[in-house]
């Protein structure tokens, strides 16, 4: 393929996905998938406080809200990190209990979002049983739980361990940086990972793993640069408390779930123009 011929693949592609985040009213999923996100977030938190509470993981669920809320700009997870605590707090030994399900089944409610913003840009009429949706998103749910709380177990234990080793080998300690910077790389995987599953899986229809990396490398992109966008506007000129008073924590942290629920649909719109134009060539 010639530059000239890759470079017009890349307008239509691009001219493609972003008609279509349009036609597809793109700006209102965003809405509903950011509301919903931030609406689960909560009795997610819940449910693994609970859980970890039931494993005798009594200080896990803290420090995975901290990991969390790291890759958010300060002034976004400041208030909300501030009332999760707070709940998070509060003995929970309630397992299995009418609470906790509830909990799971609120938090299944984001991963519906998702799937609907995913639908809708693959342009898919998702024909399959509610129940069997359902019953997916629980799963997801219970996966990303049990994905949170054995990272959150590895950056407890890797700075145990690594003392452990400084101590018999003390020349591995030029090293130090780099395990550092391995952690971030580990969260990016797993980030990258939890797209890749949620675009091969949540909505209807099959698409190849080579046809997701787009859209999924597009998505992560988006987020730095957005979450540093925002994080730069709130600091220099943004003034929320004067238009929202109380709220304001809460519409900051609203209105950076729309920018991030805005790239993780055009990420979908992104594969899906793709597919078109590869079909139409």
């Amino acid at each position: 393929m010639t530059l000239s011929t890759s470079l017009v693949f890349l307008y239509r592609v691009l001219t493609d996905a972003i008609g279509h985040f349009i036609d597809d009213d793109g700006f209102a999923v965003a809405s509903h998938v950011a509301l919903s996100t931030l609406l689960a977030v909560f009795p997610f938190l819940i449910f693994i406080a609970a859980l970890t509470g039931y494993l005798g993981l009594n200080d896990t669920a803290d420090q995975i809200a901290t990991m969390l809320f790291d890759a958010w700009p300060k002034q976004v997870a400041g208030p909300v990190a501030g009332e999760i605590r707070k709940v998070l707090t509060e003995p929970r030994g309630d397992v299995l209990t009418f609470g906790v399900v509830a909990s799971l089944w609120f938090a299944s409610n984001g991963v519906e979002a998702l799937r609907t913003g995913l639908n809708r840009a693959y342009r898919i009429h998702d024909t399959r049983f509610f129940l069997f949706r359902r019953l997916q998103a629980i799963v997801f749910v219970l996966l990303g739980s049990f994905v949170l709380i054995v990272f959150a177990l590895l950056i407890v234990l890797a700075p145990l361990v690594w003392q452990a080793v400084l101590r018999d080998l003390p020349e591995l300690e030029r090293f130090a940086q780099s395990l550092n910077i391995s952690r971030y790389v580990i969260a990016s995987i797993l980030m990258g990972g939890g797209l890749i599953v949620a675009h091969g899986f949540l909505p209807a229809g099959k698409r190849h793993f080579i046809d997701l990396l787009p859209g999924v490398v597009a998505t992560l992109v988006m987020w730095i640069v957005s979450g540093a966008a925002f994080g730069a506007y709130l600091a220099g000129f943004a003034n929320y408390v004067s238009t929202y008073a109380g709220l304001a924590g809460v519409m900051t942290a609203l209105i950076f779930l729309y920018l991030l629920s805005m790239a993780f649909i055009l990420g979908g719109e992104l594969n899906a123009a793709i597919l078109r134009q590869k079909t139409t060539r």
